[in-house]
């Protein structure tokens, strides 16, 4: 049985989305327990000069709607990043994932012939769709899901390999 772009796409995002949804539980649960502003958390940082949490999950979110619309030719939706508590990045990644469910595997068939383009800092950059999808886009999600994840557990909230990957 081969690997449909579809199967490799929306539900591995739904699968995914799901996870960091419950690493934000965790987050906001660590934030309540430990009687720490969640704001602290949702806006914290690895580094100086990285996204703090809530634009990691919002990228994150983006990267898996804008994925699947350009696979399925259909307009990316937008929305506004003006998320700045654990409740709201709950409700982006339920925007997402409601998105992601009206997606249907016939839609993202045949995708492997076509040819995406995006605006890249300024410039268009043209892939295939299966080289956007594996080098582009499931990269890029991934990033943004495990730095979200790094920053809660950086900040002290109990999480492990298993909440990442959704096994436990």
């Amino acid at each position: 049985m081969s690997l449909s772009m579809y199967d490799a796409s929306v539900p591995v995002f739904i699968r995914m989305l799901g996870n960091l949804a419950a690493i934000l539980r965790k987050g906001a649960a660590s934030a309540e327990a430990r009687s720490i502003e969640p704001t602290v958390l949702t806006g914290a940082r690895l580094a100086p000069d990285m996204h703090p949490l809530t634009r990691q999950v919002q990228i994150a979110c983006d990267a898996a709607k804008g994925c699947a619309a350009r696979l399925a030719g259909v307009e990316v939706p937008g929305h506004p990043d003006v998320e700045v508590s654990f409740p709201e990045l709950q409700a982006r990644i339920d925007a997402t994932v409601a998105f992601l469910d009206t997606i249907k595997p016939e839609q993202i068939e045949g995708a492997e012939t076509r040819s995406i383009t995006l605006k890249v800092q300024g410039s268009e950059m043209v892939l295939p769709s299966q080289m956007f999808l594996l080098n582009f886009a499931l990269p890029n999600f991934y990033f943004h899901v495990s730095t979200a994840y790094d920053i809660l557990r950086h900040n002290g909230v109990d999480l492990g390999k298993r909440d990442l990957l959704g096994v436990g």
